[in-house]
C-alpha cells in the first residue's frame, strides 16, 4: 500500500487529503471541525479524520506532502522586497515561512511521522490538483490565484503523470488581487464574500465596464500586467488607492444598501475578470493546442467565468476541480508526489467530491434527541424530502458522506421547491439571513438537463454557469438569477443516488426534475460537518423540517 497524506497549511482554508495507491480515500477542510470559516489553523483535526477513515497511521505513510515551498517563496519574497526597497516586507516573509518550518516539526512531533516530507509550490499544487484530478490524459492547465509563491498565475501543460510550466504572472499583478479588492470596495469580506459580487454583478448596468477595463492590460503575449496606481494591497495599505476612491467614491459600509452604483461596480469588475482570464486561457490554447483545459486557484470558483472559458477559449472540455481554492492544496501536493516525484501512472479521476465524513444511525439518532426533538425513522427519506417539498416545505437534507469545496451537491444540503418564486426570498431572508440578491442553485437530473438549460453541458460540481431556457424560467423562477442564469449541479445517479432519487421523486410529483439547493449553514459559518451542527441549525432558523440520515424531525412534531 502506497500512502501519501497532503497538508495544506499555508494560510486561510486549510486541509488535508490522502490517497491510497493515488486514489483519494478521505479528504477534508479544517473549517468543518473547528467552525472556523475560512480557518488557518493547522489541519491536525482534518489530518485525524483523513488518517482514521482509510485506517491508516502515521507511521504507515509512505510521504507527506505540504502545499508549500518556503525556500522558493522567501527566496522570491526577497526579490520583491529589495525591488520594492521594502525590508519589512522581507521579514515578514522570513517570519510566514519561519513559522511553517516549524508548523512541520510540530507536526512530525504531534504525529510521530519519521518519513519523508515534500514541499510542493503553491502553484504547482493547485494545477496538480486539477490536471491530475481531471479526466484528460493531456489538457492545458491555468492557476488563477490572489498568490501564492508570490506568483498569481501560471500556464501549463500536462500529459500523463507530468505537468510542465509554461508561463508565470508574478504578484503583485493578480486578477485574484483585483477582484479581492473591489471586493472590500462594495462592502464585502475580502478574500472570502467574492462570491456576492458575482451573484451582484447581473443587477448592474454596464456604464463602468469600459473605465474599470483600464486597470488591466492584456498583453500580446496572453499574460497581463495590473495598473497598480489604482490598488494599495501591493503595498500592504489599504487594497485601492487614492486615486481609485476620488474616482469612484468612498466603500460602501458593510450591511449599508446597495445601491445602483455598487451593482454597477460589481458588474464591472465581473466583466474585467472574464475577459481577462479569457485572454490569458486563449493564450494558453494557442501555446499548447489542447483540446481540454484544467482549471484551478481560488479565482476559478467564478463559476461565470469558467462558462465563458469553456463557450469562448478555444477549448472543447473544461474541468474545475470542486475544491479549487487552496483546500484543493492538500489533494493536489500529494497529487503531484504520488505522479511527478514517485512517478507512478494515473489511475483516479474525480468524478466526485463526496470524500469527507459520515456518520451512522447511533450519531444522528443522539443528535436529535439530544435537544429533546421527536423524529421517526422513514423507511425513504428521498421520497419524503420530495413530498415535503412539492408540499412546499423548506428542508435540510444530511445525508452519506460530505462534499469537499464550498459547494453544496447534495450531502449537507438546504432544499426547496424551485417552482415558487417567493422561496428564493423565504430561504434567503429566513433560513440562510443573507442578502436578498444572492440567487440559489438548481439542481438537475443530468438526463433532464438539456431540457431547462440551454447549450447544456454537464457541470457536477456547481461550477458553471448557464442559461435557463425561455420557456422554463417561468417553471424554475426560484433558481432563475435576474439575468436568466443559474449555476446548476448536474446530479447523476452513479455519485449521488440519493439525492438523484429525491429529484426524481420530486419530478414524479411535480413533473419538473429541478430542486432549490444551497449549502446546510447559516450565516457567516462553514457547512454543517456532525449531526449536532444540523440539528442546531434546523433549530436555529425557520426550516421546516430536516431529515438526518434515516431520521425525520418536523418544526410541528418536534417539543
Amino acid at each position: 500500500m502506497g500512502a501519501v497524506l497532503g497538508i495544506n497549511c499555508f494560510s486561510h482554508d486549510t486541509s488535508a487529503c490522502l490517497l491510497i495507491d493515488g486514489a483519494v480515500a478521505s479528504f477534508a477542510e479544517q473549517e468543518r471541525f473547528n467552525r472556523d470559516q475560512h480557518t488557518k489553523a493547522f489541519p491536525d483535526d482534518a489530518i485525524g479524520f483523513c488518517l482514521a477513515e482509510a485506517g491508516v497511521s502515521a507511521g504507515e505513510l509512505e510521504a507527506v506532502a505540504f502545499g508549500h515551498h518556503a525556500l522558493i517563496d522567501f527566496a522570491r519574497g526577497a526579490r520583491d522586497a529589495v525591488r520594492r526597497c521594502a525590508p519589512k516586507r522581507l521579514a515578514a516573509q522570513a517570519f510566514v515561512d519561519g513559522r511553517l518550518v516549524l508548523r512541520e516539526q510540530a507536526f512530525r512531533r504531534r504525529w510521530g511521522y519519521r518519513g519523508p516530507v515534500f514541499h510542493v509550490g503553491h502553484h504547482k499544487a493547485h494545477a496538480a490538483s486539477a490536471f491530475f484530478a481531471g479526466p484528460f490524459d493531456t489538457a492545458a492547465v491555468l492557476t488563477l490565484d490572489r498568490g501564492g509563491d508570490f506568483l498569481s498565475t501560471t500556464l501549463n501543460a500536462g500529459e500523463g503523470n507530468r505537468l510542465k510550466t509554461l508561463a508565470e504572472v508574478a504578484n503583485p499583478h493578480s486578477l485574484g488581487e483585483v477582484y479581492t479588492a473591489i471586493t472590500w470596495y462594495l462592502g464585502f469580506r475580502p478574500n472570502a464574500d467574492e462570491g456576492k459580487v458575482m451573484g451582484l454583478a447581473p443587477y448592474g448596468s454596464s456604464r463602468l465596464t469600459s473605465e474599470l477595463r483600464d486597470l488591466v492590460d492584456l498583453r500580446p503575449d496572453g499574460l497581463f500586467r495590473v495598473d497598480l496606481a489604482w490598488f494599495g494591497y501591493q503595498r500592504e495599505a489599504r487594497l485601492l488607492s487614492p486615486r481609485f476612491l476620488e474616482r469612484f467614491g468612498p466603500a460602501r459600509a458593510p450591511e449599508s444598501e446597495i445601491t445602483t452604483d455598487h451593482e454597477d461596480m460589481a458588474r464591472a469588475v465581473q466583466h474585467l475578470i472574464e475577459e481577462a482570464a479569457l485572454h490569458v486561457a486563449r493564450g494558453l490554447q494557442r501555446a499548447t493546442g489542447a483540446a481540454n483545459l484544467c482549471v484551478a486557484g481560488g479565482v476559478a470558483l467564478n463559476s461565470v467565468m469558467n462558462t465563458r472559458l469553456l463557450r469562448e477559449a478555444g477549448f472543447e472540455h473544461v474541468f474545475v476541480q470542486p475544491a479549487a481554492s487552496d483546500a484543493g492544496n492538500a489533494l493536489g501536493a500529494a497529487l503531484w508526489v504520488w505522479h511527478q516525484e514517485l512517478g507512478h501512472p494515473r489511475a483516479w479521476r474525480m468524478d466526485h467530491a463526496f470524500l469527507g465524513a459520515s456518520f451512522g444511525p447511533r450519531e444522528q439518532a443522539e443528535a436529535l434527541a439530544g435537544r429533546g426533538l421527536r423524529f421517526e425513522e422513514v423507511r425513504d427519506p428521498a421520497s419524503v424530502a420530495a413530498q415535503l417539498l412539492a408540499d412546499g416545505k423548506v428542508v435540510g437534507w444530511f445525508q452519506g458522506r460530505a462534499e469537499v469545496g464550498p459547494r453544496a451537491l447534495g450531502a449537507r444540503s438546504i432544499l426547496a421547491d424551485p417552482r415558487r418564486a417567493e422561496m428564493k426570498d423565504v430561504v434567503n431572508a429566513r433560513i440562510k439571513r443573507r442578502e436578498g440578491f444572492r440567487p440559489f442553485a438548481p439542481s438537475v437530473l443530468h438526463e433532464r438537463g438539456a431540457e431547462y438549460f440551454e447549450s447544456y453541458y454537464p457541470t457536477p460540481f456547481m461550477l458553471h454557469v448557464q442559461s435557463v431556457r425561455t420557456e422554463k424560467r417561468a417553471v424554475i423562477p426560484a433558481v432563475t438569477h435576474v439575468d436568466g442564469t443559474g449555476r446548476l449541479q448536474s446530479v447523476t445517479a452513479d455519485f449521488n443516488p440519493a439525492f438523484h432519487r429525491l429529484i426524481e421523486e420530486f419530478d414524479r410529483l411535480t413533473g419538473v426534475p429541478v430542486v432549490l439547493n444551497t449549502s446546510f449553514n447559516l450565516r457567516g459559518e462553514p457547512m454543517v460537518h456532525r449531526p449536532a451542527e444540523a440539528v442546531e441549525d434546523y433549530l436555529g432558523s425557520e426550516m421546516d423540517a430536516l431529515l438526518l440520515g434515516p431520521y425525520l424531525a418536523e418544526k410541528d412534531r418536534s417539543s
